[in-house]
């Protein structure tokens, strides 16, 4: 039996899986309030209390988006006497994905907040 050539172009990944990743990705951090909870938590651990009081957000609103965030695996929690301390589950590799974000948004100029379809002030 033959064997089945390799992309070299996705080396031997199957390229229309590892886009649906890549896009569930993004969209885990497609908020702004996530975003800035992953932000904060590149400086370290913080309770609810904490990243509430950083972010002026509801209480309710950091566990829903902290709830998130952990579903994707991004944050992870462990008790700390009455409360949950969260804090990244993989630091260097979010602080790389900013890293590439910002160079990203700084070739395109304004086009992706200015985009009709997903820039600012579209539903």
């Amino acid at each position: 039996m033959k064997a089945k050539p390799v992309d070299t172009h996705t080396n031997g990944l199957d390229e229309a899986a590892a886009g649906r990743a890549a896009a569930c990705l993004f969209r885990g951090m497609s908020d702004p309030s996530r975003v800035a909870i992953l932000r904060h938590l590149l400086l370290g651990e913080h309770n609810v209390a904490e990243l509430t009081a950083h972010l002026g957000l509801a209480q309710s609103t950091v566990s829903k988006h902290l709830a998130c965030l952990r579903d994707c695996g991004l944050v992870d929690s462990r008790p700390a006497g009455r409360a949950s301390v969260f804090s990244l589950t993989h630091p260097e590799a979010v602080l790389k994905v900013f890293a590439a974000a910002e160079e990203l948004l700084a070739a395109t100029g304004d086009a992706v907040v200015l985009c009709p379809n997903y820039g600012e002030g579209t539903a």
